[in-house]
């Protein structure tokens, strides 16, 4: 019997205006996902991903310490508490993206991770942090401190990789090292060269590491920035590096898909890239 896993991912646009307060902003975008999340959980959704930072808007165009206030802790703030309720009732896995703040003045860019008992598992800091024109990143987050972690859940082995993260293979090959299944990598990615390099470089993360990956990215334009439109297409791509399931580039939506995850072993033992590696040979890559 084939081992299926019915996976989702929620793409959407921001709902509320960005002059409003981090409260309202974390209290509308939340509202917004609760019937798409409770749509997953009838449809039999076992694992659910939202996007970076569901819960305002990308607000790393500013240089602006209001959005501080759109942080909370991990895993005792208000929206990891809240998803372990919606986890435990559905019986669903669900990757929680949202600012965390450790202590006052640091922060992250972080995923909590919660299993389908409403037990929360562990958290990932985004490694990689941007700094170029319109996602001055660094003023807002200090990189990732917790590796490349991958959380045993009820229906798979769990690894997540956030946005720019995308453009390493190093980590998204530690994560396949690591155990993954699954890598989710929640966005927030406008139009130019990145539209062309998101459909490039993740499915090739799937095929040289032999997992699935579920990429998740916004929709529409979000002011005063107006940086580019988020242009959703949102994916799953398979152990074979193909895309089977993709959201459309312009709407909110809730993608499903059935994943055979018999195809991880099949595509290893085919392909036996994690057997002919020669990692005494890349110490160049630590070097530098």
């Amino acid at each position: 019997m084939s081992r299926i896993v019915k996976a989702a991912l929620i793409q959407m646009a921001n709902k509320v205006p960005t002059e409003e307060s981090c409260e309202k902003h974390r209290n509308g975008m939340i509202e917004a996902h609760i019937p798409l999340i409770e749509k997953a959980g009838k449809a039999g959704v076992q694992m659910l991903c939202f996007q970076e930072i569901f819960t305002g808007p990308y607000f790393c165009p500013s240089q602006d310490i209001k959005w501080y206030g759109l942080a909370e802790s991990i895993p005792d703030g208000p929206t990891t508490k809240l998803m372990q309720d919606y986890a435990k009732k559905f019986k669903m896995v669900i990757v929680v993206p949202i600012y965390e703040v450790e202590m006052t003045g640091v922060y992250y860019n972080t995923a909590a991770v919660i299993d389908a008992d409403g037990k929360y598992l562990g958290k990932y800091r985004k490694n990689h942090i941007p700094q170029v024109a319109g996602f001055w990143e660094k003023f807002f987050f200090k990189p990732g401190n917790l590796d490349y972690p991958v959380f045993k859940t009820a229906y798979g082995n769990v690894g997540v990789y956030i946005c720019y993260d995308r453009h390493f293979p190093e980590g998204a090959r530690i994560l396949g090292l690591n155990g993954a299944e699954i890598v989710f990598n929640p966005s927030a990615t406008v139009q130019g060269l990145s539209q062309y390099l998101w459909e490039l470089e993740q499915p090739a993360h799937a095929a040289a590491n032999g997992y699935f990956v579920g990429a998740i990215n916004r929709v529409g334009k979000e002011a005063p920035w107006n940086i580019g439109e988020f242009y959703g297409s949102s994916y799953f791509a398979s152990p074979r590096g193909k895309i089977v399931a993709q959201a459309s580039k312009d709407k909110d939506e809730l993608l499903i898909s059935d994943l055979n995850f018999d195809e991880i072993r099949e595509v290893r033992d085919l392909w036996q890239f994690y057997r002919d590696r020669r990692p005494e040979t890349y110490t160049r890559m630590t070097d530098l």
